[in-house]
């Protein structure tokens, strides 16, 4: 490996020359890699796979959510979803989507990352499009099935997949860039909605043609994917060799003795890590964290077109009032995700933005105008947003190594996503147009993650001082060094 790429622990200058043998080779194992060609290997990376990975997330909330839009463009009143049964559509996407979480984070790498997550994207943009054609009920279900089966693998991949090539303190402010387009796409797919109801063409009319148009979008851009994204960061094409070479080396310092192999190619599956990764307390309680940061989530993005609509909007208005609230969840994902990592820090970021979102949930309950509630809307998608992929950064950097990341990931969105069942029933026709129950809960959940994000902080700094103290030294004569994980000595879990 190129000397230039590394620099001494105790200065930033690279190094001039590596003596030969044995001696040389320990020596830049323990060397950091250069300043500069840190910035470089990260610049490409940023320049490389996050806008394939925002455009794949925008296009998969899109196609999750435009039933929403769909809804006040005369889905319901065509194949007459009374009662609850549009909250029973939305609710049978999630089964297959929870079920299929942890089994497909740990073949993402046997496929390859850069096949499987847009044949994911292809796979769902056919099942979308087909939504378009259904004529009564039972189809429906059917293709909200098939769209959670598909979709159910996506987040956990993509973490993943960005824990591959990103250090633990870059990851979050890459995740919020490609999460961000949660919250772009209600902005982007109120828009699309209100400009694709207006066809009227060979017996289809207004609310298919949202998910025809959407779902063959879908398809084309998942298939130009497949040719740019890099599977690893040893083969990662738009690298040079002594690129490749320090991204594969900065990888292994960075996990801290977690890890007894630099390439992630070369791990292997063992039900060890399994066994790790559900018994580590991050992922039991930041599981329990993202289920209640997840149900506002959820509701908010689903129901924002009938909330807004209640307030006495007509279906045109109500599609384009949605985009200011979620263009302020995007630039607050940018801004939160970029501060997280500046500090190197999670649970504050929690705790502030669940703060502002809990502000927003009282002016929804408030008895007052319609312009307070319209503006508690912003401060819910300020404080929501940017606190989901806090809560998976926060979980993702605090488990290791890949098999553990992979399994603690999944597990934790298949947890999280239970909370559509209670999201999809939040808000019910009965209850409008002031929906206090949904509301209610919301604001509960809320404080409900508060409590959480304050006792883990509590918890992870004391677990730190008890390694830095020494007090975990003893599981280094355990056996196998290499098979502590997240259990060694060094490795130190972010607040």
């Amino acid at each position: 490996m190129s000397a230039q790429a590394f620099s001494r622990k105790e200065k930033t200058e690279p190094l001039t020359a590596v003596d030969s043998g044995n001696d040389s080779r320990d020596a830049i194992a323990n060397q950091a890699i250069e300043p500069g060609m840190n910035r470089t290997i990260t610049r490409k990376f940023d320049f490389h796979i996050i806008p394939w990975l925002f455009g794949i997330w925008l296009l998969a909330f899109i196609d999750r959510s435009n039933i929403g839009n769909a809804r006040i463009d005369g889905l319901a009143r065509d194949l007459e979803l009374d009662g609850t049964k549009f909250n029973i559509a939305l609710t049978v996407f999630y089964i297959p989507y929870i079920l299929i979480d942890v089994p497909s984070n740990w073949v993402v790498k046997y496929f390859g990352a850069n096949y499987y997550l847009p044949g994911l994207l292809i796979a769902w943009g056919l099942v979308g499009m087909c939504t378009g054609f259904v004529k009564d009920y039972g189809g429906l279900l059917a293709c909200r099935f098939f769209l959670g089966l598909c979709e159910g693998g996506l987040l956990g991949g993509l973490v993943l997949y960005l824990s591959m090539f990103y250090q633990r303190h870059e990851l979050l402010f890459r995740i919020g860039m490609f999460y961000c387009a949660a919250p772009l796409s209600g902005a982007f797919g109120g828009l699309l909605a209100t400009g694709l109801a207006q066809i009227r063409h060979n017996g289809y009319n207004r609310w298919p043609w949202i998910f025809i148009v959407e779902g063959a979008v879908t398809i084309a851009y998942g298939l130009v994917t497949i040719w740019f994204l890099p599977a690893t960061p040893s083969n990662a094409t738009f690298l040079t060799e002594a690129e490749r070479e320090a991204a594969v080396h900065r990888m292994g310092l960075d996990a801290h003795g977690a890890s007894k192999e630099s390439k992630v190619e070369s791990e292997r599956f063992s039900w060890h890590w399994v066994r790790m990764a559900i018994l580590n307390v991050n992922t039991i309680v930041l599981s329990l964290n993202y289920f209640a940061i997840i149900t506002p989530i959820y509701s908010f993005s689903l129901f924002l077109p009938t909330i807004i609509s209640n307030l006495g909007y007509d279906s045109v208005k109500a599609q384009l009032f949605t985009v200011p609230p979620n263009m302020a969840g995007f630039f607050a994902v940018i801004l939160c995700t970029f501060l997280s990592d500046k500090i190197k820090g999670r649970g504050p970021i929690m705790l502030g933005c669940c703060s502002i979102a809990i502000i927003g949930y009282i002016m929804l309950l408030i008895k007052t105008t319609p312009l307070v509630h319209y503006g508690g809307t912003f401060l819910v998608a300020v404080g929501v947003f940017p606190s989901a992929p806090a809560v998976l950064g926060w979980l993702a950097n605090n488990l290791a190594p890949h098999y553990v990341r992979a399994t603690g990931t999944g597990l934790q969105i298949a947890v999280c996503n239970c909370a559509a069942f209670i999201a999809t029933f939040t808000y019910l026709e009965k209850d409008k147009p002031d929906y206090t129950t949904g509301h209610s809960i919301n604001l509960g959940m809320l404080v409900l993650s508060l409590a959480l994000s304050t006792t883990h902080i509590l918890y992870v700094k004391w677990e730190n001082r008890k390694r830095e103290n020494g007090g975990r030294d003893y599981r280094l004569d355990e056996g196998d060094e290499g098979m502590l994980g997240y259990r060694h000595p060094s490795f130190r879990y972010t607040i």
